[in-house]
């Protein structure tokens, strides 16, 4: 149950680092990395429910066991952004550097696959 505890409180923590100066960089990044960007409801809204879900890491973490299902959706929303990140690069839609954030996400993901299995109900 440590092991959980530790890797929801770290995934909440790093997801609150990164994604809450996305509220701020939006002209920024449609400056520095073109084209800019045209849907900001899309653009504020992942931002708004990448965040929602580190205040989730952080209840998964205060008590594991109980949540222990919410670990699932946990996964996908890990997987699922890094699975997105690695098709849009072998597109050759985004950099290579923006992979980083995509093993980031996907090694969170095994973390919590793995949380999943440790903490047995």
């Amino acid at each position: 149950m440590k092991f959980a505890k530790v890797v929801f409180w770290i995934a909440g923590i790093w997801g609150v680092l990164i994604l809450t100066p996305l509220y701020f960089m939006f002209d920024a990044i449609s400056r520095n990395d073109p084209p800019a960007i045209t849907h900001p409801g899309f653009y504020y809204g992942f931002v708004s429910v990448g965040l929602a879900w580190q205040f989730a890491f952080f209840v998964i973490a205060r008590d594991p066991v109980r949540f222990r299902m919410m670990m699932i959706p946990s996964m996908i929303e890990k997987v699922g952004y890094g699975a997105s990140l690695l098709v849009l690069y072998f597109q050759q839609r985004i950099h290579p550097s923006d992979l980083v954030f995509s093993g980031v996400d996907m090694l969170l993901g095994v973390l919590f696959l793995l949380a999943f299995f440790r903490t047995s109900a």
